[in-house]
């Protein structure tokens, strides 16, 4: 899915992680890539960056804490590609985060955790 911006330029709707997760995020609209491997979500990355697209891309937490360089590079440039977490549906639930890591940082592990 892909919503209209004030430029004409439109916002691709992302989501990437477990099977049981993205049909519920098909059935909203996102443009869903169930299970892919490390390699998939840095294409998908790699392939926003180097079109100029804009996004707001869902990725499950295992694939947020992995070291997937497009995903690195778009979390650290922040701007047109807006990534956010989404726990597992199974086990323990930590979002990878700034905030969260901060937040570890100050008060320890147990203070992120949810």
């Amino acid at each position: 899915m892909a919503s209209e911006t004030n430029n004409g330029q439109a916002t691709r709707m992302l989501f990437l992680g477990d099977e049981s997760l993205a049909d519920g995020f098909r059935m909203i609209g996102f443009e869903t890539h169930p299970d892919p491997s490390h390699e998939e979500v840095d294409q998908l990355f790699q392939d926003l960056i180097r079109r100029g697209d804009k996004a707001f891309a869902i990725v499950e937490e295992t694939l947020m804490r992995a070291k997937i360089p497009g995903l690195e590079r778009v979390r650290a440039e922040g701007g047109r590609i807006v990534v956010t977490a989404v726990p597992r549906l199974k086990g323990p639930h930590r979002l990878a985060s700034d905030v969260a890591d901060r937040l570890d940082a100050m008060f320890g592990k147990a203070a992120g955790a949810t």
